[in-house]
């Protein structure tokens, strides 16, 4: 016994705080802001917000968007079909655009 106090109860009333610190540097780090590893729900964008991106083709709908893509993906070219705010469109890389056009022309 130190100064008439019971240790025990003195050393368990810190580590009560001490595990309320601990829980709360978990929690700090899984509410932060842009560090969380959890994936964000997709924002639907402009044609010219993909970035590297370049738009080849308009289609009416998915399902002609999904033919236009496969016959890419069969000529060995990486194509993207998303729905963007001006409706369905497929995106090519701007290195492959002259060829993927070719090849939607055919």
């Amino acid at each position: 016994m130190l100064g008439g106090i019971n240790n025990a109860l003195f050393f368990t009333s810190f580590g009560g705080f001490f595990a309320v610190g601990i829980l709360a540097l978990i929690l700090k780090w899984a509410f932060a802001r842009g560090k969380s590893v959890i994936e964000r729900t997709p924002k639907i964008g402009r044609d010219y917000e993909y970035g590297a991106l370049v738009v080849i083709a308009s289609p009416n709908n998915h399902i002609e968007g999904e033919m236009l893509r496969l016959q890419l993906v069969n000529a060995q070219i990486k194509a993207t079909l998303t729905q963007t705010k001006d409706g369905p469109r497929l995106f090519v890389f701007a290195r492959d655009e002259k060829i993927a056009r070719a090849i939607l022309k055919s």
